[in-house]
């Protein structure tokens, strides 16, 4: 996510489309619990990014003071504070085209997850670390994808994340013509993929790797 702020011109462009795909629903999710209006949220969330379109306001990101969504999280409640004591007409990003979000795909989502409190902060945290776990998983389903395997991803995915309900690795084993001791390793493998791709996502957010694991740890927490 760095690249979005040390880039410029086209490059900066894709990498903010890329920014704005990966945290607007955690921000979306903030705003939910903040002013407790959809409609209002939503003004919110896309009147915040046209206007980090507008202000170039990556450039004010300082890594050396604290993590990216830190700040990120800072510049909307900077926003939100702001826009509340100005007509509503100008949360519209001052007639420039908004950002194409999909709110009622964010709704639906937001749907299926537990309510665990009001805390806009928490609910933050909660839905960056979903993001991050999804954006992981969707890495290892290329991979596999590319390699022709999707089928394996697709088989033992439900045991990697503990879904697999009463169907047993043999019964899945079988269905891939492998031995049970083969689904075994590809599952430890799979595995392995995943804890990899979630710490690249991770990495991506920080301009410290040596921060990883400790923003490994406050992904868990999220969800304690």
């Amino acid at each position: 996510m760095l690249r979005a702020r040390e880039s410029s011109g086209a490059p900066a462009g894709r990498a903010l489309a890329e920014l704005c795909e990966r945290y607007w629903l955690p921000l979306y999710g903030f705003a939910r619990r903040k002013c407790g209006s959809v409609h209002e949220a939503q003004d919110l969330a896309q009147g915040f990014f046209v206007e980090l379109l507008e202000r170039d306001l990556l450039n004010r990101a300082d890594p050396a003071r604290g993590r990216f969504r830190t700040f990120l999280l800072a510049a909307f409640q900077h926003f939100i504070s702001h826009q509340w004591e100005r007509q509503r007409a100008a949360k519209r990003g001052g007639g420039r085209t908004p950002l194409s979000l999909d709110f009622a795909w964010a709704e639906s989502r937001l749907a299926l997850e537990p309510a665990v409190d009001d805390n806009p902060e928490r609910e933050f945290e909660r839905l960056w670390a979903l993001q991050l776990l999804d954006a992981a998983l969707e890495a290892v389903r290329l991979q596999y994808d590319s390699r022709g395997q999707g089928h394996v991803f697709a088989a033992l995915k439900p045991f990697m994340l503990g879904e697999q309900g009463k169907v047993r690795l043999s019964q899945v084993a079988d269905q891939l013509g492998i031995s049970e001791g083969a689904a075994k390793v590809a599952l430890h493998r799979l595995r392995t993929r995943y804890r990899e791709a979630l710490r690249a996502e991770i990495c991506a957010t920080l301009s410290d790797v040596n921060e990883a694991d400790d923003e490994i740890r406050r992904l868990f927490a999220a969800f304690g």
